[in-house]
Protein backbone atom coordinates (compact mmCIF):
# COMPACT_ATOMS: atom_id res chain seq x y z
CA UNK A 1 0.00 0.00 0.00
CA UNK A 2 2.77 2.23 1.39
CA UNK A 3 4.41 1.81 -2.56
CA UNK A 4 1.23 2.43 -4.28
CA UNK A 5 0.75 5.76 -2.55
CA UNK A 6 4.23 7.04 -3.32
CA UNK A 7 3.34 5.97 -6.77
CA UNK A 8 0.20 8.35 -6.93
CA UNK A 9 2.06 10.87 -5.01
CA UNK A 10 4.36 11.33 -7.59
CA UNK A 11 2.26 10.89 -10.42
CA UNK A 12 0.33 14.16 -8.91
CA UNK A 13 3.14 16.08 -8.65
CA UNK A 14 4.05 15.66 -12.07
CA UNK A 15 0.64 16.19 -13.13
CA UNK A 16 0.69 18.97 -11.34
CA UNK A 17 4.22 20.34 -12.37
CA UNK A 18 3.44 19.77 -15.95
CA UNK A 19 -0.15 21.80 -15.79
CA UNK A 20 2.42 24.30 -14.27
CA UNK A 21 4.56 24.83 -17.17
CA UNK A 22 2.17 24.53 -19.74
CA UNK A 23 -0.58 27.07 -18.39
CA UNK A 24 2.69 29.68 -17.73
CA UNK A 25 3.25 28.78 -21.22
CA UNK A 26 0.26 29.81 -22.83
CA UNK A 27 -0.02 33.13 -20.80
CA UNK A 28 3.58 33.99 -21.87
CA UNK A 29 2.95 32.87 -25.55
CA UNK A 30 0.03 34.88 -25.44
CA UNK A 31 -0.45 38.33 -27.85
CA UNK A 32 -0.92 41.44 -26.12
CA UNK A 33 -4.59 42.40 -26.05
CA UNK A 34 -3.77 45.65 -26.45
CA UNK A 35 -3.30 47.65 -29.42
CA UNK A 36 -0.06 49.15 -30.41
CA UNK A 37 -1.44 52.44 -30.19
CA UNK A 38 -2.42 51.78 -26.68
CA UNK A 39 1.14 50.54 -25.25
CA UNK A 40 2.41 52.75 -22.66
CA UNK A 41 5.06 54.35 -23.58
CA UNK A 42 7.90 55.31 -20.94
CA UNK A 43 8.21 59.11 -19.64
CA UNK A 44 10.56 61.02 -21.21
CA UNK A 45 13.09 61.65 -18.46
CA UNK A 46 15.24 64.30 -20.32
CA UNK A 47 18.50 63.43 -22.11
CA UNK A 48 21.09 60.45 -20.24
CA UNK A 49 23.76 61.91 -22.04
CA UNK A 50 26.90 64.55 -21.06
CA UNK A 51 27.15 67.64 -23.62
CA UNK A 52 30.70 67.71 -25.05
CA UNK A 53 33.31 68.88 -23.07
CA UNK A 54 34.67 72.00 -24.32
CA UNK A 55 37.70 73.68 -25.12
CA UNK A 56 37.58 76.18 -22.31
CA UNK A 57 36.46 72.82 -19.99
CA UNK A 58 39.54 70.69 -21.04
CA UNK A 59 41.94 73.40 -20.24
CA UNK A 60 40.32 74.35 -17.26
CA UNK A 61 40.19 70.80 -16.16
CA UNK A 62 44.04 70.16 -17.34
CA UNK A 63 44.95 73.69 -15.42
CA UNK A 64 43.13 71.87 -12.18
CA UNK A 65 45.37 68.75 -12.59
CA UNK A 66 48.46 70.67 -12.91
CA UNK A 67 47.64 72.81 -9.64
CA UNK A 68 46.39 69.59 -7.52
CA UNK A 69 49.89 67.93 -7.61
CA UNK A 70 49.71 64.04 -6.44
CA UNK A 71 48.21 62.81 -3.51
CA UNK A 72 49.54 60.52 -1.49
CA UNK A 73 46.83 59.74 0.72
CA UNK A 74 45.39 55.69 0.37
CA UNK A 75 42.39 56.81 -0.19
CA UNK A 76 40.00 60.23 0.38
CA UNK A 77 37.06 61.98 0.52
CA UNK A 78 35.62 65.38 -0.74
CA UNK A 79 32.68 67.67 -0.89
CA UNK A 80 31.39 70.30 -2.89
CA UNK A 81 28.05 72.18 -2.43
CA UNK A 82 26.60 73.49 -5.59
CA UNK A 83 23.78 75.90 -5.60
CA UNK A 84 20.91 75.82 -7.93
CA UNK A 85 22.59 78.56 -10.66
CA UNK A 86 25.93 76.77 -10.46
CA UNK A 87 28.08 78.61 -8.47
CA UNK A 88 29.86 76.85 -5.46
CA UNK A 89 28.65 77.39 -2.17
CA UNK A 90 31.53 75.37 0.02
CA UNK A 91 33.56 72.38 -0.65
CA UNK A 92 36.52 71.41 -3.39
CA UNK A 93 36.54 71.36 -6.97
CA UNK A 94 35.42 73.79 -9.81
CA UNK A 95 31.51 74.09 -10.92
CA UNK A 96 30.85 74.44 -14.41
CA UNK A 97 27.11 74.82 -15.65
CA UNK A 98 26.51 73.82 -19.29
CA UNK A 99 22.51 74.15 -19.49
CA UNK A 100 19.35 73.71 -17.75
CA UNK A 101 20.42 70.81 -15.23
CA UNK A 102 24.06 70.39 -16.16
CA UNK A 103 27.13 70.90 -14.07
CA UNK A 104 30.79 69.71 -14.20
CA UNK A 105 32.26 69.45 -11.04
CA UNK A 106 36.55 69.20 -11.82
CA UNK A 107 39.12 68.62 -9.03
CA UNK A 108 42.65 69.11 -8.72
CA UNK A 109 43.19 64.90 -8.82
CA UNK A 110 41.84 62.03 -10.99
CA UNK A 111 38.54 60.68 -9.58
CA UNK A 112 37.86 58.27 -12.70
CA UNK A 113 38.54 55.24 -10.36
CA UNK A 114 36.80 56.93 -7.29
CA UNK A 115 33.03 56.46 -6.33
CA UNK A 116 30.49 59.60 -6.47
CA UNK A 117 27.08 60.13 -4.70
CA UNK A 118 24.79 63.38 -4.69
CA UNK A 119 22.17 64.44 -3.51
CA UNK A 120 19.13 67.38 -3.70
CA UNK A 121 19.87 70.06 -1.14
CA UNK A 122 20.19 73.88 -0.23
CA UNK A 123 23.21 75.79 0.66
CA UNK A 124 21.44 77.49 3.53
CA UNK A 125 20.18 75.91 6.67
CA UNK A 126 17.15 77.37 6.22
CA UNK A 127 14.61 74.79 4.34
CA UNK A 128 14.10 71.14 3.41
CA UNK A 129 15.59 70.98 -0.32
CA UNK A 130 13.00 70.62 -3.27
CA UNK A 131 12.02 67.27 -4.40
CA UNK A 132 13.89 66.39 -7.50
CA UNK A 133 16.32 63.92 -8.80
CA UNK A 134 19.87 64.31 -9.07
CA UNK A 135 21.98 61.57 -11.38
CA UNK A 136 26.13 61.40 -11.47
CA UNK A 137 28.64 59.68 -13.72
CA UNK A 138 32.47 60.22 -14.08
CA UNK A 139 32.88 63.37 -16.54
CA UNK A 140 33.54 61.53 -19.93
CA UNK A 141 37.38 62.42 -22.13
CA UNK A 142 38.21 64.54 -18.57
CA UNK A 143 39.58 61.99 -15.74
CA UNK A 144 40.07 64.81 -13.09
CA UNK A 145 35.72 65.48 -13.36
CA UNK A 146 32.53 64.61 -12.65
CA UNK A 147 29.34 65.09 -14.35
CA UNK A 148 25.79 65.94 -12.59
CA UNK A 149 22.53 66.14 -13.95
CA UNK A 150 19.50 67.47 -11.59
CA UNK A 151 15.39 67.44 -12.28
CA UNK A 152 12.36 68.05 -11.17
CA UNK A 153 10.06 64.94 -9.60
CA UNK A 154 8.41 64.46 -12.96
CA UNK A 155 12.02 63.99 -14.64
CA UNK A 156 12.53 67.64 -16.87
CA UNK A 157 15.42 68.93 -16.23
CA UNK A 158 15.64 71.35 -13.69
CA UNK A 159 18.30 74.04 -12.32
CA UNK A 160 18.73 72.83 -8.50
CA UNK A 161 21.18 72.53 -5.45
CA UNK A 162 23.57 69.75 -4.80
CA UNK A 163 25.60 68.36 -2.70
CA UNK A 164 28.29 65.95 -4.08
CA UNK A 165 30.61 63.70 -2.14
CA UNK A 166 33.24 61.88 -4.18
CA UNK A 167 35.71 59.23 -2.88
CA UNK A 168 38.64 58.41 -4.27
CA UNK A 169 40.91 54.73 -3.24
Amino acid sequence: METSFRRKAAAVTFAVLALTLVGGGIAVAQPSAKAPQAVAKPVNRGTNSQPPVTAESARSAKAALKAGGVTTMAAASWFTVVNANGTKARGTGTVLKYGVGEYEVQFGYNVSAGAYLATISRADACCIPPAGEVAVARRLSTPNAVFIQTRNSAGVPTDLGFTLLTHTP
